[in-house]
């Protein structure tokens, strides 16, 4: 039996950032490489994408899978909880959008626009759609190999922020940012089994990232390493 280690992930996530992890066959993470694993919110799955071996402790989409056996919840409550996320995570959109909108006409259909991308996630969910990538701009912390990895804050937003002329973006930016890590969090408690979609959802977190940075008015890539 081999095990995975913490430090081996490591090595692995700082070469080539993923949002996915494979367990291959006759192998197990020890305790140190699952808590990696669930403090980036990566998918685990099996090598053939639907079973885990029996104590790993993660199941697929990355959560315990003894959870709801042990009195958790149940698959119908989880199934709501997820509906019900992308319901009010997609509302969230179209507030931030009609906000901007007297503001920055150019930015507030942006956002639109990643409005519809995020609704796209209903249907991967429901009916095992597929949807290509969003487009990828590179800049100097993203780029096309990572773009659909959790990349985590380009910078913090702090009151020095909000004081600048577009402070008033920003901070709507963030704040849909900000919703979609919770609704990251609600992906793996539902016990999400669909790897694109947290992909899509990192798509559109690093996209906001961007289009935050450019409202700041930074001549280059603001992120933070």
């Amino acid at each position: 039996m081999k095990f995975i280690t913490e430090d081996d992930l490591r090595t692995i996530y700082k070469g080539n950032p993923f949002t996915s992890y494979e367990i291959e066959t006759g192998t197990r993470l020890t305790p140190g490489a699952r808590q990696f694993l669930q403090d980036r919110h990566i998918a685990v799955y099996s090598a053939d994408g639907t079973a885990m071996q029996e104590g790993d402790g993660i199941a697929v989409g990355g959560w315990n899978r003894n959870r709801s056996n042990a009195g958790g919840t149940p698959d119908l409550l989880n199934k709501k909880r997820l509906a019900a996320a992308l319901e009010s995570t997609g509302g969230l959109f179209l507030q931030t959008a009609s906000e901007l909108l007297d503001r920055d006409p150019v930015l507030a259909q942006k956002v639109l626009g990643l409005a519809d991308n995020f609704n796209d996630i209903k249907q991967m969910n429901e009916e095992g759609k597929s949807f290509s990538a969003l487009p990828c701009t590179p800049c100097s912390g993203i780029n096309q190999d990572n773009f659909s990895s959790d990349l985590g804050d380009c910078f913090a937003i702090t009151g020095f922020h909000i004081q600048m002329a577009k402070g008033k973006e920003i901070l709507l930016l963030h704040r849909l940012r900000c919703a979609l890590y919770e609704f990251q969090v609600v992906l793996l408690e539902t016990h999400c089994t669909n790897k694109e979609i947290p992909e899509r959802v990192n798509q559109i977190i690093n996209t906001l990232h961007q289009m935050i940075c450019i409202a700041f008015g930074g001549d280059g890539c603001q992120k933070q390493e």
